[in-house]
């Protein structure tokens, strides 16, 4: 008995798993054992054995009170009650109560006298459940912060939409969710809640997240439906986690992925009715957390667990309705159940509708739904519903149609937008000129907006989402989120008049809406926000000059956000659709084609991207009469693509084109336009290997910009970097240095360290330090450089590959032989997969793989390579292009590791004649080859000339060095110099 005694039973509701495991603790933590049973008097007939053999546990009873009991109904609450009093005197010095409810009692609870927690302090409710539990209080308490989070304290990052006090039932399904997420342990879990739309999947997520806050620090929840939006709020996250958000979506995007992985603290992310697992699974991080997803796809099962969900068992839907409305007894609330198939969206809109019509006959009602034809009711029938949803429906429009015309025509333009975030807000600050006649009483008196809003969540299930007020001690509405199936019914049903006088308001709504600056990190969320109501609201479809900006300034939203895949779907949409009503040459259809190539390259569809750009101009060729603009920007892209195709020359010419093209007709060579048309020119000319001309470009550009722009403007800081990057690449490594520097602290202050400009200038300074020797600061560099964009980009973005190639490299000069290897080895790679075998930057990529190998003794092997590098390269880029130059020094080298010293001897004089035609006689490439043809004319036994070219070398490389330089080093010491492949920015 003494063990009886000391035992402590805790009896609760499913909903309030999180008090009694807290409670659970608390007495475990005391010294006494305890036992937890989840008890459902829903699945009990209310009899006196189901309370007696609960009740029957040995040792103290503590039962923990909730607000369940507004889900049993008036009659089974009752039949509960009578047990309670029927039962409790035998058993009341074993028994005690705590609520856990802010909600009154009722006083069939009274008896019970439960202990209020809610409100208290930890440590005040740790002594009152001790006192309950007649537990006496030990000597030391633990800690209250190690074990559960109190209850009433909310998670640390917490955002859900509020809890539905409507819910009822689901135990088994919750219990089943539950064990499957926390039955992962520290793996993680991902569980996707399957089924059709209308069965609650939404709202058994939500209850979980409520039901089981206390088990996660972190709770977020997501509308993934839009995968814009989805992405936008997963963003959301970083600065909750403590993380600084970028320009580039898709790097605070892939942090808060890293940080997810990496925590230890628990977390909980719900992608609440997402589609295609493809669109949201980079949001699904991998950490020690749980992904819980609402879903109607089949293809989530490849993603973890999936959990089927149907309608409500008929308990379920009784206990439901009579929650709901208070009209039907229980053999009327299963007849409606029957009715519309246990279907929870149904059922609640049913009973609320008989709930606001208490003249109607609820019988009449449900043979309505069961038996008639939608017709009967002015609705076409549709094949998308079963015929009882579509009476139930066309009823409720009709009620509301006939009594409550305000939420009538409300309806009928909140149906023009996105169901899953209804922009409530935008209609409250809308302008009266954009709103259709009958809404603009509505909208500007506060008492009949509210009321309509009411209406409506009431009668259709829409869900109310509240916001801050303009006073602080306000709660506005913010959003509305209206399921999927009625508003796409309700669409259905529209006349074609009332359709086309909302669709268009809804356009309205939206253009006064749109801040008309992309660029503006201020406006981001605004344009996030508009996204998911383009195609809903016919924007697409429209031949309004307005709603069209509205559409290409999503689209620049997407590109300054780094959202190119996005932006890729929207601008092929706008294009297809818009070609259809417009001219080739309309200045809306040029914007969204420009983007759609823009997007294209970005995302390294270079293919596409030239087919989509050599169209362009040759539909506005074909046009003849056509804005000089629309051609230069047309040019200008494709030039760019080609770039980036590796097709110089191509794009070299097309640059000169546009350039000379927006000289006359842009108002000069100085003007911003021309002034970008010109620096990609430069670029193309650096990329052929002409870097003398590309520098003197690049510096008549940057004064130009320092005169227009002032000398902190982003494109300014840009002409500083190239101009100190081709510094670099001619060998004048000091002021290269000087200028790079100055440049990189600019690019901190004006940009920040995280922006993609400024990783270019760091990385420039990092091998520009490299150059002049300082190896150690250089490495520094590059490697934090690398770090943030492998965080940022990922491992193939181009930016990325770009100084992974050098760092190879660099690493392999301080020794690191094995890492330099393998990530040269994975560069080169990555450019064959997304450039082609043949492009120079893969070959280039292979051809530091070579000197590597050779590094490693793989002498013929390193030979091999180093020969078909050359070739390929003189192939792709011209036998006198520095990088033709520079493999063939590698070869040289190769050839002389070899053995084979005429072969590199007579290479080496051609190489040698070939650098000073191309870059100088004092260039670094000319005269590291003439030192390495020193050393072969040495070994061949050319000795009195070899000596010639040793002291010429000697004085030259000090001359452009210093003495003690590394380089220096290296050619005292015999070894043969290499050249390593550096891919450029474009």
């Amino acid at each position: 008995m003494v063990t009886e005694l000391g035992h402590v039973t805790v009896v609760f509701a499913g909903q309030s798993e999180s008090w009694a495991k807290w409670i659970d603790h608390q007495i475990r933590a005391a010294g006494r054992t305890t036992t937890l049973v989840r008890w459902n008097p829903l699945r009990r007939p209310p009899a006196a054995h189901a309370l007696t053999d609960l009740l029957g546990a040995p040792g103290r009873i503590l039962l923990v009170i909730d607000d369940w009991y507004e889900r049993l109904g008036p009659e089974r609450f009752h039949a509960w009650a009578e047990v309670l009093r029927e039962v409790l005197p035998g058993f009341r010095e074993r028994l005690a109560a705590v609520s856990v409810t802010a909600q009154p009692l009722p006083a069939e609870v009274a008896p019970l006298a439960p202990v209020e927690l809610r409100g208290l302090r930890p440590e005040v409710a740790r002594v009152r459940v001790l006192e309950c539990a007649a537990v006496p209080a030990p000597g030391r308490l633990v800690d209250l912060r190690r074990g559960p989070r109190f209850p009433d304290d909310p998670p640390e990052v917490w955002r859900v939409p509020r809890r539905n006090r409507r819910f009822i039932g689901r135990t088994d399904l919750l219990e089943q969710m539950y064990g499957t997420l926390a039955g992962a342990g520290t793996d993680g879990a991902t569980l996707a809640l399957r089924g059709p739309g209308g069965v609650g999947k939404t709202q058994l997520a939500l209850e979980y997240a409520h039901r089981f806050a206390g088990e996660y620090d972190i709770v977020w929840w997501i509308t993934a439906a839009q995968r814009v939006t989805a992405r936008q709020q997963f963003a959301d996250l970083a600065p909750e986690l403590g993380l600084r958000g970028g320009g580039d979506l898709a790097a605070t995007i892939k942090a808060v992925r890293r940080e997810l992985d990496g925590t230890a603290r628990p977390w909980l992310l719900v992608l609440d009715g997402a589609g295609d697992p493809e669109k949201v699974t980079d949001l699904v991080p991998e950490g020690r957390g749980h992904v819980l997803v609402t879903t109607h796809r089949g293809e989530w099962a490849a993603q973890g667990e999936t959990l089927r969900v149907a309608g409500f068992e008929r308990q379920e839907s009784i206990a439901f309705v009579g929650r709901r409305t208070e009209r039907l007894d229980a053999g009327q609330a299963d007849r409606l159940a029957d009715a519309v198939e246990d279907m929870p969206l149904l059922l609640d809109q049913t009973a609320a509708w008989l709930d606001t019509n208490p003249a109607m006959s609820v019988d009449a009602y449900v043979r309505d739904i069961r038996d008639g034809r939608p017709d009967r009711f002015g609705v076409m029938p549709s094949r998308d519903y079963p015929e009882s949803f579509q009476v139930a429906w066309a009823k409720l429009l009709n009620t509301l149609r006939e009594g409550f015309e305000p939420a009538w025509h409300l309806l009928n333009l909140l149906v023009c937008f996105s169901p899953e975030v209804v922009p409530v807000r935008l209609l409250q600050t809308a302008r009266h000129t954009d709103l259709p006649p009958e809404l603009v009483d509505l909208v500007a008196e506060p008492s009949s907006w509210n009321s309509a809003l009411r209406k409506l969540s009431e009668t259709t299930s829409m869900r109310i989402e509240y916001e801050q007020g303009p006073r602080l001690d306000t709660q506005t509405v913010g959003t509305l989120r209206m399921h999927r199936l009625f508003h796409r019914f309700v669409r259905y049903v529209q006349s074609p008049e009332d359709a086309e006088r909302h669709f268009a308001a809804a356009r309205r709504l939206l253009v006064s809406a749109d801040p008309r600056d992309s660029s503006s990190p201020g406006n981001w969320a605004r344009y996030a926000a508009l996204i998911p109501h383009l195609e809903p609201s016919g924007a697409l479809d429209s031949d309004d000059e307005d709603v069209r900006d509205l559409v290409l300034n999503c689209i620049e939203y997407l590109r300054m956000r780094g959202e190119y895949d996005e932006g890729r779907r929207l601008s092929r949409r706008a294009v297809d659709r818009w070609r259809e009503t417009s001219e080739d040459t309309d200045r809306a259809v040029l914007v969204a084609v420009h983007q759609l190539a823009n997007m294209q390259r970005r995302l390294g569809r270079y293919a596409e991207a030239k087919s989509t750009g050599r169209e362009t101009i040759r539909r506005l060729r074909a046009a003849g009469d056509v804005r000089p603009i629309e051609l230069i920007r047309a040019k200008d892209g494709l030039g760019g693509t080609l770039m980036a195709l590796g097709r110089y020359a191509e794009a070299r010419a097309l640059f000169e084109e546009a350039a000379e093209t927006a000289a006359v007709e842009l108002g000069g060579e100085q003007v911003p336009r021309t002034l970008t048309v010109r620096s990609n020119l430069a670029m193309a000319l650096g990329l052929q290997g002409h870097y003398t001309e590309s520098l003197a470009l690049h510096r008549r550009i940057f004064e130009a910009r320092v005169e227009l722009l002032g000398g902190k403007d982003a494109l300014t800081l840009n002409s500083a970097l190239r101009t100190a990057w081709m510094l670099r690449l001619l060998g004048n490594y000091r002021e290269a240095l000087d200028i790079q520097g100055h440049n990189s602290r600019l690019h901190s202050q004006v940009l920040d360290r995280d922006h993609g400009q400024t990783l270019h200038a760091e990385h420039n300074l990092a091998l520009c330090s490299r150059r002049v020797g300082d190896l150690q600061f250089a490495h520094a560099m590059m490697r934090g450089v690398r770090r943030k964009l492998l965080r940022r980009r990922g491992t193939l973005h181009p930016e990325t590959l770009l100084v992974s190639c050098d760092y190879a490299m660099l690493l392999r000069q301080l020794g690191e032989t094995e890492e330099a290897r393998s990530l040269a080895e994975a560069t080169a790679v990555h450019y064959a997969a997304q450039l082609g075998e043949d492009h120079p930057y893969t070959v280039g990529a292979r051809d530091n793989v070579a000197v590597i190998m050779r590094d490693c003794g793989e002498t013929q092997g390193s030979l091999e390579l180093s020969r078909q590098c050359t070739a390929q390269m003189e192939k792709a880029v011209g036998r006198d292009h520095p990088w033709s130059v520079g493999c063939a020094k590698n070869e040289v080298a190769a050839l002389a590791g070899a053995g084979e010293k005429e072969a590199a001897a007579t290479l080496g004089r051609d190489a040698c004649a070939r650098s000073a035609r191309a870059l100088g006689e004092n260039h670094i490439l000319t005269v590291g080859l003439r030192a390495g043809l020193a050393l072969d004319l040495a070994d061949t036994g050319e000795r009195e000339e070899a000596e010639a070219l040793r002291r010429d070398v000697g004085a030259r490389l000090t001359g452009l060095l210093g003495a003690g330089h590394p380089q220096i080093r290296e050619i005292q010491e015999r070894r043969n110099p290499y050249w390593d492949f550096e891919p450029q920015p474009i």
